[in-house]
């Protein structure tokens, strides 16, 4: 049997087979990487928005809403972007464009993901909490991929406000209220994606020439966009310092935060000065281990003085 028959012969099997078969189909729909890093912020959210334990609901069905809403605007985004996929050698192997997943199957995927991540949040946590997630989820699923995406080369720019909302969803989550300290997370996230994307959207410049998206590289050039990585890393580094200018952390994330953002602020100089094809990929990777770094500093400084009262008796 060809390739093609076994697609159509599989896709054709009711749908809770279907699901069973392709289960690793589906969970790569939900882009789980992208998805375990805005819980993670989610639930840094979580533990820095009150000095003891966080309420068992906002922990756990406050962070498996907003997996779910995250996983179905993902698939969405899958959705959306499935004629683009099949152009570009590094996405035409995706669920979609493969022919592994029929679209009605996604869409009931992505419909029945998000329904259940809004209506756990709606139920058991907080309606402020699950009208936030679904202005994040529209932000991402529809502003942003089916329009931003497509419009602008800033798209990134504007369009990260919705990646950056999990922490902000995490605190509401446990007090019922947004808090000028979880717009300072906010705020932290919404500056780090664009040198976090620009450093990959040069590595796949002439991919998204070919699929005729208006990344920055392509319609202004490598060298512009390099220089943008450059500023827009400096804007974060200042942007890492306000909690602790704010008095919401102290010296030991100030000093992480800084020394993290030396490194950060190495490669975007290198990413000028030098040609290595490797530099903007070495970037991107640095990008996210720093994301995850700088939260969990944040974490340790908020514990530490708890830690510290522990140990000493």
């Amino acid at each position: 049997m060809n390739h093609t028959a076994s697609v159509a012969t599989s896709t054709d099997l009711p749908a809770h087979r279907h699901l069973i078969r392709h289960w690793r189909d589906y969970y790569e729909l939900c882009k789980p990487g992208v998805v375990a890093l805005m819980v993670f912020t989610a639930v840094v959210g979580e533990l820095l928005a009150v000095e003891g334990a966080v309420p068992w609901r906002a922990l756990t069905l406050g962070n498996l809403g907003i997996a779910l809403a995250a996983a179905s605007a993902a698939a969405v985004n899958h959705l959306v972007d499935r004629g683009i996929d099949a152009r570009m050698a590094r996405t035409r192997g995706r669920p979609l464009p493969s022919g592994h997943i029929r679209l009605p199957h996604a869409v009931a995927f992505a419909a029945v993901l998000g329904a259940a991540g809004l209506g756990i949040l709606y139920a058991f946590v907080n309606p402020l909490t699950a009208a936030l997630t679904f202005g994040s989820l529209l932000g991402y699923a529809v502003i942003y991929t089916l329009f931003l995406k497509r419009a602008t080369p800033q798209n990134i720019v504007i369009g990260g406000a919705a990646g950056a909302a999990p922490p902000v969803l995490g605190w509401t989550a446990v007090t019922g209220t947004v808090d000028p300290h979880a717009l300072l997370l906010f705020l932290i996230i919404f500056t780090w994606t664009p040198p976090h994307f620009w450093a990959l959207a040069i590595h796949r410049r002439e991919e998204y020439a070919k699929a005729d998206i208006p990344m920055l590289p392509v319609t202004h050039g490598d060298r512009f966009t390099r220089w943008h990585v450059l500023f827009y890393t400096l804007l974060l580094v200042a942007v890492t310092a306000l909690p602790f200018a704010t008095g919401m952390s102290g010296w030991v994330y100030f000093l992480g935060a800084m020394a993290l953002g030396a490194v950060y602020l190495y490669y975007g100089g290198a990413m000028l000065v030098s040609d290595d094809p490797s530099l903007p990929m070495r970037s991107f990777g640095y990008s996210i281990i720093y994301l995850m770094a700088l939260f969990a500093l944040l974490l340790l400084d908020h514990y530490l003085p708890v830690m510290l009262r522990l140990l000493g008796g």
